[in-house]
């Protein structure tokens, strides 16, 4: 039986989609190809969209902050009340535990951050007004005035969704219209998530392009998407390799692009951390390497361990946790394959394999719980190389000699979106934080201390960014509202207008 390709929503139609293609996702428990077509849009789709949200763009600037935020607050709703449809299907896409992982966590954080995105709205916080009464110079941030394009990843199909995530809220509430380019591990679930959004923007009588959804377009299509005239910004989650071709794309057209593409999350252990309580941290290490089979964005792949019997103990517990226990399924064929590529050129840059290193037989993608070791005199021979992600449960563990050759490690680190230091509590390891502290600082964008990355808050104080190439540029967040709406917003400044003839939010 052949199945009907699967429409697209362009210009407030559910249409059938002119495309130049078409994709199946699959189910990475069994590997089995699921039903549904989905269409490779075309370059006339997809300006289509464009032009369409242009449109849109123009009506949402003098659309209501009430409009804006009864559309988000209806949409959260409307995802609760689908609840148990929305949690089958992204299990059945993405692998992910129903229970408790997509139903009691992330399924709330992602209506969680629609409201708050509905709230900084309605109160416009977002806006940030500053008024120089003295010399007649006010300043407030206002929509970008052309549609945000939003490529959400595949590890989060709620939270990080492109038609209801973090970038999604951020740009809606900053007036812009979205077009969704889905990911393909998840396409079902963003198609009903865009359907619950699409009847929200028609219940708050919001211009019918407010949303629009496209599965996939040629990589040539995709460029030129991020950089056409029409378009105001793009929000990318996913691979460095992507993200660094779309980055160029729009950096050439003057385009803003935000992404997020990879990291490893260095956690430093200092000596007397271990000898305090070194079981209990290669437990907490354990648990959030191996989380979700490894597939954060903060997932902990490099840890610099001190040479020594205390570093010696902890690399003997995590090896007997990871051997022992059963590694998660993978999001997807490629993850796998990803995995594979990145073991590889680890070893070949030194790093001795101290268990798993494999995929797991068996119809879904699994690969066995990893760890390798390098010297810390190694590592500084091949930085860049043993920098490599490995985005699942593996992890690398660089033995260091002393403090100043973990200092030099640091300075050898890229950007990331983490950075952790484990500390003891006695003040053993007061010296030593003092200097470790300062070039793991300036390579972060969050500095944590006696804990585990993994896990992002949605809290206003949140940074979910970090230097390049964690992410595109260091003074943004993905998560933290009102400041990641900052992002899709444009600053006008008024100078000598009269009071009147300013913006409402500026009078």
């Amino acid at each position: 039986m052949t199945h009907a390709m699967v429409p697209v929503l362009i210009a407030g139609e559910w249409r059938a989609s002119r495309s130049v293609g078409e994709f199946q996702a699959e189910n990475p428990t069994t590997g089995e190809v699921l039903a549904p077509r989905y269409p490779v849009s075309s370059r006339e789709e997809v300006l289509a969209a464009l032009e369409a949200g242009s449109a849109a763009a123009e009506a949402l600037r003098t659309s209501s902050s009430a409009q804006i935020a009864q559309f988000l607050e209806q949409f959260a709703a409307a995802i609760e009340a689908r609840r148990a449809e929305l949690v089958a299907l992204a299990h059945t896409e993405s692998g992910l535990p129903a229970t408790p992982r997509l139903q009691d966590v992330e399924l709330p954080r992602t209506t969680d951050q629609l409201r708050q995105a509905a709230l900084a709205a309605r109160e416009g916080s977002w806006r940030r007004p500053i008024r120089d009464t003295a010399r007649g110079i006010y300043s407030i941030y206002a929509p970008l005035g052309g549609p945000v394009v939003v490529m959400g990843p595949n590890n989060f199909p709620f939270a990080f969704n492109s038609s209801a995530g973090g970038d999604f809220a951020a740009a809606i509430a900053a007036h812009n219209p979205v077009i969704a380019k889905a990911n393909t591990g998840h396409p079902g679930t963003t198609r009903l998530l865009t359907e619950l959004a699409f009847e929200a923007v028609q219940a708050a009588g919001l211009h019918p392009a407010t949303i629009q959804l496209i599965y996939r377009t040629p990589r040539d299509v995709g460029l030129e998407l991020v950089s056409h005239p029409l378009v105001a910004a793009t929000g990318f989650t996913g691979s460095r390799a992507a993200g660094l071709q779309l980055k160029a794309a729009a950096d050439r057209a003057g385009k803003p692009i935000y992404l997020e593409m990879s990291s490893v999350n260095p956690v430093v252990l200092l000596e007397g951390a271990l000898r305090q309580r070194g079981d209990a941290i290669a437990t907490e290490f354990f648990g959030s390497c191996t989380m979700g089979a490894g597939q954060f964005c903060t997932n902990p792949g490099l840890v610099i361990v001190p040479d020594g019997a205390p570093g010696d103990a902890f690399v003997a517990a995590v090896m007997a946790q990871f051997s022992a226990a059963t590694p998660g399924v993978l999001l997807g064929r490629g993850g796998r394959e990803g995995l594979i590529e990145a073991v590889a050129t680890l070893r070949a840059n030194g790093a001795e394999l101290l268990c798993g290193g494999e995929p797991l037989a068996g119809p879904g993608y699994r690969f066995a719980n990893t760890l390798l070791s390098v010297s810390g005199a190694q590592f500084l021979a091949q930085p860049h190389a043993l920098q490599t992600e490995a985005f699942g449960p593996v992890s690398l563990l660089v033995r260091s000699g002393d403090t100043a050759q973990t200092v030099a490690i640091l300075q050898a680190l890229e950007g990331n979106l983490t950075g952790t230091i484990y500390v003891a509590d006695d003040g053993s390891d007061d010296a030593a934080y003092a200097v470790v502290e300062p070039p793991l600082r300036r390579r972060v964008g969050r500095l944590l201390n006696n804990k585990m990355p993994t896990g992002v808050a949605v809290s206003p104080a949140m940074n979910h960014g970090g230097p390049f190439p964690s992410t595109g540029h260091p003074g943004f967040t993905a998560v933290g509202i009102p400041t990641s709406i900052v992002r899709f917003a444009a600053l006008h400044s008024y100078d000598n207008i009269p009071p009147e003839r300013l913006p409402a939010e500026l009078r």
